[in-house]
């Protein structure tokens, strides 16, 4: 076997495991950015804990066709053209839509988000947007926590001003 060959093979391979692993895994067409651009959406992505890597698109069709499954079917020749570049969220399956959906907003017309899988299923550019909406995790839970707070903090209020009011009549009395 030539060395090409297994270093695609190797490649081809990693892909795979990428796949397999990622909670989250989305593909973007990346084409019309600068090279500032590009370092600072990849500096985002690694904030986020997000695996962010360009790969050719055959070594990509390989790869999804390895994986069990028709999830990865839509990873083919119509869809998966041009210069892509994949996201993948390992911890927080949401991250890489959220940081994607954030740098565009920033950049408009600069980057296209084609298609993706998140657990399990299949998403296409309007899905991820929209999921790209969702609060994170700690957001989620700040919002739980402060839903939880208010009505004992309330209540709190009410008996300190109950016992404020109880002061001032005893004074006066």
């Amino acid at each position: 076997m030539s060395k090409a060959i297994e270093l695609k093979s190797a490649v081809v391979a990693e892909i795979a495991e990428k796949f397999e692993k990622a909670a989250s895994v989305i593909v973007v067409d990346y084409k019309g950015l600068t090279v500032e651009q590009v370092t600072d959406l990849r500096s985002q992505m690694r904030e986020a804990g997000v695996d962010y890597k360009v790969y050719k698109n055959t070594l990509v069709r390989r790869a999804a066709s390895q994986i069990e499954g028709d999830v990865y079917a839509n990873f083919n020749d119509e869809l998966l053209v041009g210069p892509n570049a994949i996201a993948f969220g390992y911890e927080d399956a949401v991250a890489p839509a959220r940081v994607l959906k954030a740098f565009m907003d920033k950049n408009p017309d600069k980057i296209t988000l084609k298609m993706g899988v998140v657990e399990g299923e299949f998403y296409d550019e309007a899905k991820i947007v929209s999921l790209a909406s969702i609060p994170s995790r700690e957001e989620l839970i700040a919002k739980l926590l402060g839903s939880l707070k208010a009505p004992m903090s309330n209540f709190v209020y009410l008996l300190d001003a109950l016992a404020k009011k109880q002061d001032e009549e005893v004074t006066e009395a």
